[in-house]
């Protein structure tokens, strides 16, 4: 099926449509190629494409006043087809071009060639149409051709190119329907194929905007216009040309004309940059918006500091300053670029590049010809690595990229040398365009940073918490609120207690933003140093409260504290003002939600708490969470909470899962702005015979009983490896608590879990500490003996005295 392109005057002409593989053969032929070069589909599929369509290089008799090469360069119609059909551009060309044909004369031929990328075969599509059939039709009056020269209109606005988006796939090969668009849309991005013909109608836009040829027609056209004023004949070319008062009126002045377009251009751009505030996502954004369309090579270059989010001392860059080369983006072929100027590479600019002086005037430098002695600079800098086949005789150009005065890097932009170089007006194009992309990765750059100082306050603020503890194991998630807030409130912990005990914590300060993120930082040391001194929750929560208070009036959080004893298998729980935890039975797999008394938030004042006693079996979960997860806006609340047992009760492979089921479950929900804390804990216990406790009398002859008890349940237990350091130790604990114990009896204990832990329970207050003993000192070598052979160990107060314990790692 034959196709035609959109001439204004002229009309259409029919097309031929060829199709070239990564293997350089012809992989489609239509009828239309049939026709004009006489070759049949059978004979031309799976031939070299070379050999289909020889180049002569020769014009038309009637053009044979200039070479062709001049032809093609004055007006930016790139090079002969030959160099499309053998690979060596990788960028839509266009020209016309004498060709030979089997068993007929040489055609003159007009053609268009599209570079193709993507995932399938085809590597090129070249369309072609038969110049003497334009010829035919000016003899028979339709138009004075004075010459046709074939280009590309980058606008798809007028009428033509929806007709070649809807006809191109039915003369593509058989393909499927997303490769056929995939060719069509990269056609369309290149430019629809135009005609310009005669000096006088223009179909719009051709490649690099053809500025020298509008300018010579805007000449030509005023030296028209004074002719008309001053009655003179009319130039060459306008003799025959009505309605020039119109024309005079509504004529476009081109030089205008060739800047709106690059100001189109530009206006593209900058809709394709900025999606987003990703620094990395940005910089591609950047790249691929150049390429392929104002140059062929784009290599973008930042500060070190701009690409780890941090600030740089003012002034101007010099030859120590490091510029990472954050992109490359090119058209040749895969990978040519990439071991000579990977991506990533950090280096410095000597003072004699033109990128030293592009970064330090923050203007543009424009080198049209990169000759062999300004290769072999540029060259010098790259160790071990030859980078002149790549640069030499291309045309460049290096704009900043600058935002608020400010050199943030710069790109390095080359054209192939066949194609036109770099004029002043694409330096203008280019600094506009390096001025758009750098503002856009200054932001990029200072959201990176403040997103990279919220994230480090974060991280710094909350807890990273084992994932085992004593008879049971640990999960946690959080979630912040908002991209530009990801600080706030929400909080979660765990602090480790005498007796194999954990204290769990979830709390949420009122508010968003550093200040409670600072107010929750305050909180939460508080609630560590109060859990340490192993007071009750209630009770902890009433000191809590006055401490907010003492604070400040604005201080208000909620907060649910439990403590989980493995041994006894209870939890001991306390809430203030916040949403109730929920418990999920191992048994049944029932969940439900905690009945405890709901107390006022933290920082409210005179308001009691309660704490309450909840037996647990062991495999059960406890769920503890802030109400950003369960509460939605427009939503009651109670819908979040019924959601959240059902998700909580669905069975997991491990705790991580189990979190992610009810963050994929509540989190979905549309309409999410506070900050998210979950933390699960699977009660496991500890059974009965992985504790064994013991009653110590005060007499010094008890230590050595209590070494031998120890002893002695260590080989019961199978780990007499820890026998000789449980012993030394435990005999230096029990010393001091027979030393400064005041009842008759103290408690010696052992617990088998992850760690072995040993615990000494007397009922003096006074917390034992480290002390330097010198060679005649009758004390202090005590808990020097434990410093060194305990994996861990600490003192704590109790209700009743005080606890020192120890544990050592099992074997």
């Amino acid at each position: 099926m034959d196709h035609g392109t959109e001439l204004g005057a002229a009309g259409r002409i029919p097309l031929a449509v060829i199709v070239v593989d990564r293997d350089g053969l012809v992989s489609h032929w239509s009828q239309g190629a049939r026709r004009l070069f006489g070759a049949a589909k059978e004979e031309a599929v799976g031939r070299v494409a070379v050999d289909l369509l020889p180049v002569s290089g020769a014009l038309p008799e009637e053009d044979e006043t200039q070479s062709y090469a001049a032809y093609a360069a004055y007006d930016g119609l790139g090079p002969d087809l030959e160099s499309s059909l053998d690979g060596r551009l990788s960028y839509p060309a266009a020209g016309r071009a004498r060709l030979s044909a089997p068993h007929r004369d040489r055609l003159d031929v007009l053609w268009w060639a599209y570079p193709l990328v993507g995932p399938g075969r085809e590597r090129l599509l070249v369309l072609a149409a038969d110049a003497g059939g334009l010829r035919r039709a000016d003899a028979d009056g339709s138009g004075a051709a004075e010459r046709v020269a074939p280009g590309f209109a980058l606008h798809t606005d007028f009428p033509g190119a929806e007709e070649l988006a809807r006809r191109l796939p039915e003369i593509m090969p058989g393909m499927s329907v997303d490769d056929s668009a995939r060719i069509v849309a990269q056609v369309l991005e290149l430019g629809y194929p135009v005609l310009e013909f005669s000096q006088n109608d223009r179909v719009p836009v051709t490649p690099d905007w053809g500025v020298p040829r509008r300018a010579e027609r805007k000449a030509r056209r005023e030296r028209a216009a004074r002719a008309a004023a001053s009655g003179e004949p009319l130039p060459e070319g306008f003799e025959d040309f009505e309605g020039f008062e119109d024309f005079k009126d509504d004529g476009e002045d081109l030089e205008y004309a060739a800047v709106r377009e690059r100001l189109e251009f530009l206006n593209e751009v900058s809709g394709r940059i900025g999606s987003s505030l990703d620094l990395s996502r940005t910089i591609i954004e950047v790249s691929k918006a150049v390429v392929p369309r104002f140059t062929d090579v784009a290599g973008t270059y930042l500060r070190e500091q701009v690409v780890a989010g941090e600030g740089f001392p003012d002034g101007v860059p010099d030859t120590t300053t490091m510029w990472h080369r954050v992109a490359v983006e090119h058209t040749d072929e895969p990978g040519r670029w990439d071991d000579v100027v990977p991506v990533g590479e950090a280096m410095p600019f000597p003072a004699h590049t033109p990128f030293f002086q592009c970064m330090t005037t923050g203007e543009p430098v424009l080198v049209p010809r990169i000759g062999e002695q300004m290769g072999h600079a540029i060259a010098a800098q790259f160790e071990k690595r030859d980078i002149r086949p790549l640069i030499t005789h291309r045309s460049m150009l290096v704009v900043p990229l600058k935002a608020r005065n400010v050199v943030l890097g710069f790109m390095i932009l080359l054209r192939h040398p066949e194609r036109v170089e770099f004029n002043d007006m694409d330096r203008v194009t280019g600094a506009e365009l390096a001025a758009r992309a750098g503002l856009v990765l200054d932001n990029a750059r200072m959201y990176t940073y403040q997103e990279s100082v919220a994230e480090t306050l974060q991280d710094s603020m909350l807890p990273h918490i084992a994932p085992r503890m004593p008879g049971g194991d640990i999960a946690t998630r959080y979630l912040p609120g908002t991209l530009l807030g990801r600080v706030g409130g929400d909080w979660f912990d765990s602090v480790k207690l005498p007796g194999s005990r954990t204290a769990l914590v979830v709390g949420d300060v009122m508010g968003h933003g550093l200040n409670s993120a600072a107010m929750m930082g305050q909180l939460r040391t508080a609630v560590q140093t109060m859990a340490a001194l192993d007071l009750p929750p209630a009770q902890l929560l009433r000191n809590l409260d006055d401490l907010a208070q003492r604070l400040g009036e604005h201080y208000l959080a909620t907060c649910l504290y439990a403590v989980y004893d493995p041994i006894a298998s209870e939890l001991h729980i306390a809430n203030a003002g916040h949403i109730p935890p929920v418990l999920v039975r191992a048994e049944d797999g029932r969940s439900d939600l905690l009945d405890l008394p709901t107390g006022a938030p933290i920082g409210v004042g005179g308001v009691p708490f309660e704490s309450v006693l909840v037996r647990v079996s062991p495999g059960d979960r406890l769920v503890m969470c802030t109400d950003g997860l369960v509460e939605v806006r427009g939503e009651d609340i109670g819908v979040g909470l019924a959601t959240l047992c059902e998700s909580a009760a669905h069975p997991a492979a491990s705790m991580d899962d189990a979190c992610d089921t009810i963050i994929r479950a509540l989190n979905t929900r549309g309409g999410r702005k506070d900050d998210v804390a979950l933390l699960m804990a699977r009660l496991s216990g500890i059974a009965p015979e992985d504790v064994a406790t013991w009653r110590i009398a005060l007499e010094p002859i008890e230590a050595g009983r209590a070494r031998a008890v120890v002893r002695e349940q260590l080989h019961e237990w199978g780990l007499d490896s820890l026998a000789d350091p449980a012993e030394s130790m435990v005999s230096e604990l029990v010393t001091n608590a027979v030393r400064h114990s005041r009842s008759r009896q103290i408690e010696l204990r052992l617990v088998r879990g992850d760690t072995l832990l040993c615990e000494v329970d007397d009922d003096d207050h006074t917390l034992p500490t480290l002390l330097s003993a010198g060679p005649a000192d009758e004390f202090g070598r005590g808990l020097r003996v434990v410093s060194r052979l305990a994996r861990e160990w600490g003192t704590s107060r109790t209700a009743s005295g005080k606890t020192v314990w120890f544990e050592l790692t099992l074997p």
